[in-house]
């Protein structure tokens, strides 16, 4: 839900510092997605307490947290690895292509840079996902058809795209607050330098 934003974001980044910008805090973000998935799989790997597993016991039942705790976390782990795959690439397509974009418009139609990068990025961004999360690396008896795989990313693709159309006043909004934070004459003379790097 908040990928829209996040492509969003990257856009007016890419805006002012360029790809250079949005490769170095897309790099940020991988470290932390990592940092995440490595502290989810240590915790996975970890042999629980026996008090945490006394005190989690259902009267009764055969009910097992650990069981239930590696479950629940251990799906992440191809949602993960399927995020940062999809993230990377989308990034690195989103800032390509509004780079070029940029080229060709300049200063004007940033409605156009930013919601025409984003849609292209996002569309690769829903199918990559899905497909190394749940096909992928899926375990066999789990993995989702690949026409299970196209709807479900289809479907995500068109939530995100309304949403990418719906933000757009927002890409406007960010410009302005920034453009008048900076002031005109250093907010141009960063835009030109993103253009010139780009």
């Amino acid at each position: 839900m908040i990928w829209p934003v996040v492509f969003i974001t990257t856009d007016i980044i890419n805006e002012y510092f360029g790809t250079k910008g949005v490769k170095r805090i897309t790099t940020i973000t991988i470290i932390l997605i990592a940092y995440c998935f490595l502290i989810i799989s240590l915790t996975i790997w970890l042999t629980p307490a026996d008090f945490w597993l006394d005190v989690n016991k259902v009267e009764g039942s055969t009910f097992n947290i650990n069981y239930a705790f590696s479950r629940i976390f251990g799906q992440g782990i191809g949602i993960i690895v399927g995020s940062l795959v999809a993230f990377l690439i989308g990034q690195l397509l989103d800032a390509l292509v509004f780079a070029k974009l940029k080229r060709l418009t300049g200063h004007k139609m940033i409605w156009l840079r930013a919601t025409g990068s984003t849609l292209i990025s996002q569309f690769v961004d829903s199918f990559v996902v899905l497909y190394v999360a749940f096909y992928l690396m899926s375990p066999e008896t789990f993995r989702w058809p690949l026409d299970q795989v196209a709807a479900v990313g289809s479907i995500n693709y068109i939530y995100k795209f309304a949403v990418a159309i719906s933000l757009t006043p927002l890409v406007y909004l960010g410009h302005f607050l920034i453009d008048k934070y900076l002031g005109k004459e250093n907010a141009k003379k960063l835009k030109d330098e993103a253009i010139a790097q780009g």
